[in-house]
């Protein structure tokens, strides 16, 4: 991930924050609050981690509620993300805005560390609940699956492509809807003046995740490579494993190079195998934003199931 999941699946209860609220309360009149508490933030515990940031539960008074405040430090990480992916992220979050979308609240910036304040997504992410169930069922694939679409069409709409959609960056808040998260690779003003969306050539993201033109090292349409990684997604929920293996670099890039093979002991709809099928297929054949929404699994017009093929590249979700 490239800076880190807003929050994992752990559960912390408002009221932990409220009580850690009120011990900074009965601070000493005399002791300068911190940089946080001055803007009306009262930091709980830490709920997560990655390579660029680490994230902790606040309460906020302005909002109140609970907040997820990712903290980076300045004098710890590369000047590439500090001046690059850090300032392009904030950029990029302040002018989104999706019921599918984590919310963006502000960004505080001191002499040592960059504090980005987001909503709190309680029930962690994708990928936490595909290893507590195994799979994800047909329905709740569907609807998560299309809230994520709803998301991304968004985003592609507004020339923002996220490049790290995975299911560690798919949140869950209250009501277990899916909260698209983890913009430090994003772009934004990607649409040109004809409007077609223009090439990427840095690759972002994670392996198993990524097209195949991203793993080819050539320039790609970052919004087709954002399309394959939701097939991707999908794929995961139904199988609860990652349909490529990307233990190695050369393995994987010929497994992505064919059509993509199926677990045979669990049994999908044809049409959502089909579905599958052209979402993680050659750029010139992968299905569009419009094609998905058309399609019959996600028009629920199917209700015959059948055994799918056996695969060697069967790979647990990690």
């Amino acid at each position: 991930m490239a800076d880190g999941a807003e929050n994992t699946n752990t559960n912390v209860k408002p009221e932990k924050v409220e009580k850690n609220k009120s011990k900074e309360k009965k601070k000493s009149k005399d002791q300068k609050p911190s940089v946080l508490e001055s803007h009306g933030y009262f930091v709980g515990r830490s709920v997560g981690s990655g390579s660029y940031a680490t994230v902790k539960i606040a309460h906020s008074e302005r909002h109140k509620c609970n907040v997820a405040i990712k903290i980076v430090s300045k004098l710890q990480e590369a000047a590439d993300y500090l001046e690059k992916f850090l300032p392009r992220e904030i950029e990029v979050v302040k002018g989104l805005k999706h019921d599918n979308l984590i919310r963006y609240y502000q960004a505080i910036e001191t002499t040592h560390r960059v504090y980005i304040i987001m909503e709190y997504a309680e029930n962690g992410c994708l990928l936490d609940i595909i290893k507590r169930d195994g799979k994800i069922d047909d329905d709740r694939a569907r609807k998560w699956f299309m809230e994520l679409v709803n998301a991304i069409e968004y985003c592609h709409k507004k020339g923002v492509v996220h490049r790290d959609i995975k299911c560690e960056n798919l949140l869950m808040d209250t009501n277990y809807n899916i909260k698209l998260s983890d913009f430090g690779f994003a772009r934004n003003n990607m649409i040109k003046k004809n409007g077609q969306m223009k090439t990427s050539s840095t690759f972002c993201g994670s392996y198993a995740y990524a097209s195949p033109e991203i793993l080819k090292g050539i320039p790609y349409q970052p919004n087709a490579s954002d399309i394959w990684s939701i097939g991707v997604v999908l794929y995961a929920m139904l199988f609860g494993t990652l349909p490529f293996d990307d233990t190695t670099y050369q393995k994987l890039l010929k497994q992505v190079a064919k059509p993509v093979t199926f677990p045979r002991d669990i049994i999908i709809s044809d049409n959502c195998r089909q579905m599958i099928i052209k979402l993680l297929s050659p750029l010139k054949v992968r299905l569009n934003i419009s094609d998905i929404k058309v399609q019959p699994w996600i028009l629920q017009t199917d209700t015959t199931t059948r055994p799918t093929d056996k695969t060697e590249s069967e790979k647990p979700v990690t």
